[in-house]
């Protein structure tokens, strides 16, 4: 079995701090008042110092949910993560969502989070949108990570909705509202995860707000058909729906876990329909997501040794059967697989298991 290790703590609450100042900037506290709320107008000023980065993020059709690999001591390989962010821009990746659930930011501290988006801001900000996936379930928390974010230099934020405590239809509206309020951002609608669909008329509110950068869907086509009917810009959050989505559907592109692997290939589904590569893929699609996102993913690259084998608990690899699967499928597609010259089984003894410590 793999072993098990010590890794970094869970998430921290909305009071941790970062390189940035559990206040954020002098430039962010004078564009708040005396309750921390940001004034009417401040969010824009505050993250004019990226004039143009809407219509940017708002051109990116390939969005890839960035994997976060880890050394065996459970701490961020930024080595690895670099070498796979570059590969990534090289074939066609137009964006990065950092600290997503496939980038598990659900496992961060606040503090690892919003270093994790410095960092790629830093290394890749000039090269493609960064995005960070500063939402939470508790506004609080998710209004302090996006001040610390837009202050540490990221384009624009992901907000989901408050997942497990859920809450009314009024509160969802104020929850993205004061989301809304500290800069451009991306709504989230993934309702396998959150229990709790937002409806088309409360995104169609949404979308008057001039942050309000579009909604990555998971609801499937019609709905973001309808959507783009009405001019509001669509990410589809379905692999496995994309080519339609944006072919068809008129999405703008995708937010995807697969591009993690086949960067390239999901750039071609993106720029042009090609409904025979997107066959080509739905298997290999299809096995990504055999068990919950980010375990396909996270065993993928590890065979492609593209990030060291290890896991943060609570997810743990594929089971060696599944694992022979993914190995034919890969070797089937071929070099346009990122590390496919490196591809192997992996032993069950070869995979790490990190926790707390």
């Amino acid at each position: 079995m793999a072993r098990a290790a010590g890794a970094g703590r869970a998430r921290a609450g909305a009071g941790a701090g970062t390189g940035a100042g559990a206040g954020g900037s002098r430039a962010g506290l004078a564009a708040r008042g005396r309750r921390g709320r940001p004034r009417a107008g401040a969010a824009t000023a505050g993250v004019a110092v990226h004039a143009g980065a809407p219509e940017r993020v708002t051109g990116a059709r390939l969005i890839t949910a960035v994997k976060t690999p880890y050394k065996r001591n459970g701490h961020f390989d930024l080595d690895a993560y670099d070498a796979h962010v570059a590969a990534q821009i090289a074939q066609g990746v137009e964006g990065f969502v950092v600290g997503g659930t496939t980038g598990e930011g659900q496992l961060m501290s606040w503090d690892e989070h919003i270093m994790l988006i410095a960092h790629t801001v830093n290394q890749f900000g000039d090269q493609a949108v960064i995005i960070g996936n500063t939402g939470s379930n508790n506004t609080r928390e998710a209004l302090h990570a996006t001040d610390q974010g837009f202050n540490v230099g990221m384009h624009a934020s992901l907000h989901i909705n408050p997942y497990y405590g859920k809450t009314s239809l009024n509160g969802l509206r104020r929850h993205f509202k004061e989301a809304l309020d500290m800069g451009p951002a991306i709504v989230y609608n993934v309702v396998a995860r959150t229990g709790q669909d937002l409806e088309p008329s409360l995104i169609e509110e949404l979308a008057a707000h001039e942050n309000f950068l579009g909604v990555k869907e998971c609801e499937g086509n019609e709905r973001i058909k309808g959507y783009a009917d009405k001019g509001i810009n669509c990410w589809s959050g379905n692999d496995d729906e994309a080519h339609a989505a944006r072919h068809e559907a008129g999405a703008v592109g995708v937010i995807s876990v697969t591009s993690n692997v086949v960067p390239g290939l999901f750039a071609r589904l993106m720029a042009a329909p090609e409904p025979e590569l997107n066959a080509k893929l739905q298997p290999f699609i299809s096995w990504l997501f055999s068990e919950p996102n980010p375990t396909g993913v996270n065993t993928a690259l590890a065979m492609l040794k593209q990030c060291e084998p290890v896991f943060r608990l609570p997810y743990v690899p594929y089971a060696l059967d599944l694992r022979a699967q993914g190995l034919q499928l890969m070797k089937e597609l071929g070099p346009d697989v990122l590390g496919a010259e490196h591809l192997t089984m992996l032993e069950d003894e070869d995979f790490e298991l990190v926790s707390y410590r």
